[in-house]
């Protein structure tokens, strides 16, 4: 086994383990800190492929601002009391068992409807034959140029979203009421 291909499977394992423990613990703070692994797992796998753009944007915009947000959240709830809506019963448990199956099936059709795109021709995508700096630059004026408006209106929405959460909180019977 080589270097390389050990890395892989190290951090393949390490990343679906850290995977399967946001599903499987219980306290929401050790979940939010595994998803957080995962989400450094996920770049790490990336450095290997030498894509170190996208290793740099998982790390900036998943593992730190998702993450803040996440934890953020999960500290405005009351989390004690709000374990009741999550009771255990066979009609909840069924619409569980359901919702997987039904996220499933979605996968498996939408993974089926793409396997013709899966080619991509030199043709189509003017990055393919760039260098790595060039293709980088390049990226970057398209999504920055082209595509401004939804990165601004992106922005606006998740600060309006952390003001109506605070708010929220803050107001006559939230988790945090004064």
């Amino acid at each position: 086994m080589t270097a390389d291909a050990f890395l892989f499977w190290f951090l393949a394992i390490v990343t679906l383990g850290s995977g399967l423990s946001v599903i499987l613990l219980s306290n929401p703070i050790y979940s939010a800190l595994s998803l957080a692994m995962t989400m450094v797992g996920i770049s790490a796998l990336f450095v290997t492929l030498n894509a170190y753009f996208i290793a740099g944007v998982q790390l900036i915009v998943y593992a730190g601002a998702v993450m803040v947000l996440f934890v953020m959240v999960i500290m405005l709830f009351d989390l004690k009391s709000d374990t009741v809506a999550f009771a255990k019963g066979k009609f909840t448990g069924a619409l569980k068992v359901a919702s997987v199956g039904l996220l499933a099936g979605l996968v498996v059709a939408a993974i089926d409807l793409s396997k013709g795109l899966i080619g991509v021709k030199d043709g189509e995508n003017h990055l393919v034959a760039l260098g790595d700096m060039e293709a980088t630059k390049s990226l970057g004026r398209i999504l920055f140029q082209k595509y401004v408006f939804g990165f601004e209106a992106l922005g606006v929405l998740l600060l309006v979203i952390a003001v109506g959460a605070v708010s929220l909180a803050r107001s006559k019977g939230g988790t945090h009421e004064h």
